[in-house]
């Protein structure tokens, strides 16, 4: 998702951060309906952590980075990677392709996103359910969880989805993947909040975490 104002310019430099962090499939040796799912817990720990040291690097030293005290930056924090996190969800799409959505910015102004389909799984054996929108090419999910303005970012963390991660109604729902918007790091960017559906009843303690700094 990553639609924040003033951010266009580096969405090209940060792509390939994005890509690098959403596959982490690559090796694996298994599959379930053409998702692949089986995984080598201690190589899927490795990958999580070489692309999260990869975006610490891009924040730490890049233009584009939404730091304004890049100097001081020793990393994001994030939870332990954590397979568990790592589900299958049913797809339910929408019927009327056409269905849109109207984002609110965290400046107050609005976005208009195409609503794709809903996400139905269980979670720490609690039913779920989120909408999953679409910008372009980006599929994403905003939503909250009972760590929001805890242990993670208050205004919602997002999820990205590639086509490959959706395959017959299903899809990969990797949270060990979430992370804040760049409003979390700096006011002057202007980010989508999660809709009110998009609250989750458990804590999803996976993917990155938030300490506010004054």
């Amino acid at each position: 998702m990553l639609k924040n104002k003033f951010l266009l310019g580096g969405l090209v430099a940060l792509l390939g951060i994005l890509l690098y962090f959403m596959v982490f499939d690559g090796g694996s040796p298994g599959s379930a309906d053409g998702l692949a799912l089986t995984l080598s817990p201690q190589a899927y720990r490795q990958q999580v952590d070489a692309a999260r040291a990869k975006k610490n690097e891009f924040l730490r030293t890049d233009t584009n980075s939404p730091l304004p005290d890049k100097a001081s930056f020793t990393g994001l924090q994030y939870f332990k990677p954590d397979l568990s996190y790592r589900i299958v969800a049913r797809l339910e799409p929408f019927a009327d392709k056409t269905q849109k959505l109207v984002v609110r910015m965290s400046d107050g102004s609005e976005e208009v996103y195409d609503k794709f389909a809903h996400a139905v799984f269980s979670l720490n054996g609690e039913a779920c359910r989120l909408l999953i929108v679409r910008l372009g090419d980006t599929y994403s999910i905003l939503f909250r969880d009972a760590t929001s303005g805890k242990e993670t970012y208050g205004g919602g963390r997002y999820l990205e989805l590639e086509p490959a991660d959706m395959v017959e109604n299903r899809a990969v729902l990797d949270f060990n993947k979430a992370y804040n918007p760049y409003c979390a790091y700096n006011p002057s960017y202007a980010c989508p909040l999660p809709p009110a559906e998009n609250t989750l009843p458990v804590a999803v303690q996976s993917g990155e975490r938030y300490v506010a700094h004054d």
